[in-house]
């Protein structure tokens, strides 16, 4: 919304050059830009060689070269001659994961494959820092929500990306929203930046007292999961059913949620406390273990977080996972368990499959067990980085919502 000369509040309507500040206009991406995808076929991997990008290596506003299948010299020169990536050209994922743009810095020679191309010529009336910041906008996402296609795997097609409304104010404009935007996107990873460095201690701490789960080199004996804990996944409340926020609602735990360390209840779902017969099961306690099963919230790596104390009276969605330890110590250990790349291994999808976690996954995965004593080693380890990472995760949620709230006003014309 904006101020129109009236003194009213005007909308930004899709499409409408007078919905928009003087000087914008909407355009649509192909018409300002080369956009481009890359190859759909599926080259064959080699041991040494050109690294294939894919959706899933777009992480984080960079490119993941770790996880990318090779392919040869010869199949990356084909796919060059149609898709060759350039400095500050932006890579958009296509497929399963819709989004994540990275701005390309380019170190080294790779091809693309579903992975859509935008591509700034000399001279351009466009800025790619203002086109970055746009394509992980909720006005460019809602576009894309709306033509998503696929039944278990969502895609967004080539035209409906060449399609993509954007609105566009002169270049300086577009280079002094972006500069804003990138201020505010800066605190936002420096905060992200605080609790993974804090993750990563706690993660060397772990493997320094317990060895890597997955080559065990401690010869730690091994059980299910379900040995050492309780583990249910959510129940089936409808949407439909939904209500507001009040005396009589509880509140409800879903994917949405559940992030890696901490929950954001910023887009919370409630529900009526008389409906609650017989499912009190699903009623969540400080020290349970909280996993997303189902996409999207798994796609850009695993969200799984600890319930803390003195939070208000929640309730377990489907596609959630809860995992109880029937020894509260356990607890952080579990947490840990699940974080490492044994669970990753064992749970976590290829490629070409849904991103799910499936309930007879979780519950057979193998879990190590060490000496009580350092487990209760490692939790007074956990408990002393705990209260600095809760405010970490404070924090970081009040300059993420800053942020969100710079670019809705950004794409609206009112910075």
């Amino acid at each position: 919304m904006r101020r129109n000369d009236a003194g009213g509040d005007a909308v930004i309507k899709l499409g409408c050059d007078e919905s928009l500040p003087n000087n914008w206009r909407w355009v649509e991406a192909n018409d300002v830009m080369d956009v481009r995808d890359g190859t759909h076929d599926s080259p064959k991997a080699v041991n040494e060689g050109i690294p294939l990008v894919t959706s899933k290596n777009l992480v984080g506003g960079k490119i993941d070269f770790s996880t990318c299948n090779l392919i040869s010299m010869e199949d990356h020169e084909a796919i060059s001659k149609r898709s060759s990536v350039d400095d500050g050209d932006i890579l958009y994922a296509m497929i399963g994961t819709i989004g994540n743009p990275v701005i390309v810095e380019k170190s080294r020679e790779f091809s693309i494959k579903n992975v859509a191309l935008f591509k700034f010529t000399k001279g351009t009336a466009v800025y790619n820092r203002y086109i970055y910041h746009f394509l992980n906008s909720n006005l460019a996402i809602r576009q894309f929500q709306s033509n998503s296609r696929g039944g278990t795997q969502k895609f967004v097609s080539l035209g409906n990306i060449r399609s993509l409304q954007i609105p566009l104010p002169p270049l300086e404009e577009q280079k002094r929203i972006a500069a804003i935007l990138d201020k505010a996107d800066s605190v936002r990873r420096k905060r992200q930046q605080a609790i993974d460095l804090a993750d990563d201690f706690l993660r060397s701490v772990f493997l320094d007292m317990f060895g890597d789960p997955v080559t065990n080199p401690k010869s730690l004996p091994q059980v299910k999961l379900t040995e050492l804990s309780d583990v249910i996944s959510g129940y089936v409340f409808k949407s439909a059913e939904y209500i507001e926020d009040g005396e009589d609602s509880v509140r409800l735990c879903r994917g949405a949620n559940t992030l890696t360390g901490y929950f954001d209840w910023k887009d919370t779902a409630y529900w009526n406390k008389e409906k609650l017969a017989g499912i009190q099961n699903y009623k969540i306690k400080a020290g349970d273990v909280i996993l997303a099963m189902d996409r999207p919230w798994i796609s850009s790596g695993l969200k799984v977080c600890v319930f803390p104390e003195n939070e208000r009276d929640t309730y377990l969605v489907q596609r959630v996972a809860r995992i109880r330890p029937k020894n509260p110590k356990y607890t952080d250990f579990l947490y840990a368990s699940i974080l490492s790349k044994a669970f990753e291994k064992h749970c976590c999808p290829t490629e070409t499959t849904v991103p799910h976690i499936s309930p007879v996954e979780l519950k057979n995965f193998n879990v190590l067990v060490p000496d009580e004593k350092l487990v209760d080693k490692y939790h007074d380890a956990v408990v002393k980085v705990r209260k600095s990472k809760l405010a970490m995760q404070k924090s970081l949620i009040e300059a993420s919502n800053a942020f969100n709230s710079l670019s809705q006003k950004a794409f609206a014309g009112e910075l």
